[in-house]
């Protein structure tokens, strides 16, 4: 804390064109917010430099927060091509869209300990809606990083047939091992803001940036 309060001494003008040296301290950035923060709202100076603190600390905040959300947006956007990819190899080897529905569903029990239906009630993503959309970024990344491993694996072991892909897509839980290890229990994440409403408010954010 020294550091943020430097003794010093400066040369100061006395009259008649003396100077004398007197003690003074050397406030580093950090050490005027603590004073501004912890000082007395009542002078006109400390209450300016309590607002603009204030001001810049929420600027801060909301830059964090955008940048979360996009990172969010960009995995959930990966995951999609992703599963695309996935089903177009589970579709040449005989497997249709309602098996692909039940193998990734499969797969999600594998990776949280409950089935997509269950994980949707959990996380209160309506029936309608996909589960992706409502899982934290994490979550979105771990789903595409064992469907990645599925297509590869799928296409490797040249499996075929839903049976014999559904038991290759359940050894995702190589995958939550992983988040287990670094103590992380997927199924204990809370949901993720409805990524619809994340995408319009970065859009909005967007055209209000570009206006300016």
């Amino acid at each position: 804390m020294a550091y943020h309060f430097a003794d010093v001494s400066k040369m100061v003008s006395v009259g008649s064109g003396v100077k004398r040296e007197i003690d003074d301290i050397y406030l580093t950035r950090y050490a005027c917010y603590l004073t501004a923060q912890n000082g007395d709202a009542r002078k006109p100076a400390i209450a300016f430099a309590q607002n603009y603190f204030a001001v810049q600390t929420r600027r801060a905040e909301l830059v964090e927060q955008r940048l979360l959300d996009y990172e969010r947006v960009q995995a959930r956007t990966e995951l999609a091509e992703t599963e695309k990819l996935l089903s177009g190899v589970l579709y040449e080897r005989g497997v249709d869209s309602k098996g692909f529905a039940i193998i990734r569903s499969k797969g999600d029990k594998a990776l949280s300990c409950l089935d997509t239906a269950l994980l949707k009630r959990k996380l209160g993503a309506p029936d309608s809606r996909l589960l992706a959309d409502f899982l934290p970024t994490i979550s979105i990344k771990a789903k595409d990083f064992a469907a990645e491993m599925a297509s590869i694996n799928v296409q490797q072991k040249d499996l075929y047939g839903q049976s014999s892909i559904e038991k290759e897509h359940i050894e995702n839980k190589a995958v939550r091992n992983m988040m287990l290890s670094r103590g992380i229990y997927p199924e204990q994440l809370s949901a993720g803001e409805d990524l619809k409403k994340v995408e319009r408010r970065l859009k909005s954010e967007e055209k209000k940036i570009t206006k300016k």
